[in-house]
């Protein structure tokens, strides 16, 4: 992915895509000195990187300390899959209301590309666990795209940044169960069936938490 934009932006966006996608692995501590070196930018900005990271919650800072990627647990999950559930529940009425045909379009589209990468997941390919993921994304967000809130789409993205460390950490894909879902989410987004959307988004959400513990992908020791 090409990244514009000023040194600290385009190092925010490679060490939130470095922590989103595991290659910071959750509570591995974040030194200054190695991040210079690593991302080729000042300690200055490294500082208002991390401060950025902080406030969107991928990176936690304790006095005497210092900053290390934020560890996961089925709380934290619970917490997150609420908020998204509840933000994108939410979108979805506006932008059914008023999505137009290039609405439909960029619905249609994104979820052809999310079930050809579901297709080679089912046959057990997981190679292809970080593009099934950004398509999984794009997909969600084609649903809302046209709720006409840019406040609201930015504060799902940061939440759906936190939801989605946890799928590509865990591998967390549940299989038939979800692509059905998102057929079934494609047919309400055509047919304007919020009400129908709405039910189909919380059980496709709540499921991820059901399943993460059912197949103790977190250790038990971390679940409330």
């Amino acid at each position: 992915m090409q990244i514009t934009g000023s040194p600290g932006d385009a190092t925010h966006q490679r060490l939130r895509d470095d922590i989103i996608f595991g290659r910071l692995p959750p509570g591995q501590k974040l030194r200054l000195e190695r991040l210079r070196d690593d991302y080729a930018v000042s300690v200055t900005t490294l500082r208002e990187v991390l401060g950025r990271l902080v406030a969107e919650g991928l990176i936690l800072f304790e006095a005497q300390k210092g900053f290390e990627v934020a560890p996961i647990s089925v709380s934290d999950l619970r917490e997150i899959s609420d908020m998204r559930a509840l933000l994108e529940c939410h979108a979805i009425g506006p932008s059914f209301a008023a999505g137009d045909l290039e609405w439909e379009a960029g619905v249609v589209a994104a979820h052809h590309k999310l079930a050809r990468m579901e297709a080679r997941m089912l046959a057990g390919d997981r190679s292809i666990t970080a593009t099934w993921k950004r398509y999984d994304r794009e997909f969600h967000l084609a649903l809302i795209a046209a709720c006409g809130s840019a406040e609201l789409l930015a504060v799902h993205q940061r939440i759906f940044d936190r939801f989605q460390r946890y799928q590509v950490l865990l591998v967390m894909f549940r299989g038939e169960g979800a692509t059905r879902e998102h057929d079934a989410l494609r047919e309400a987004a055509l047919t304007r069936d919020t009400e129908t959307a709405r039910s189909i988004l919380r059980r496709h959400i709540g499921a991820c938490i059901d399943y993460t513990v059912a197949h103790g992908l977190i250790p038990t020791a971390e679940a409330p």
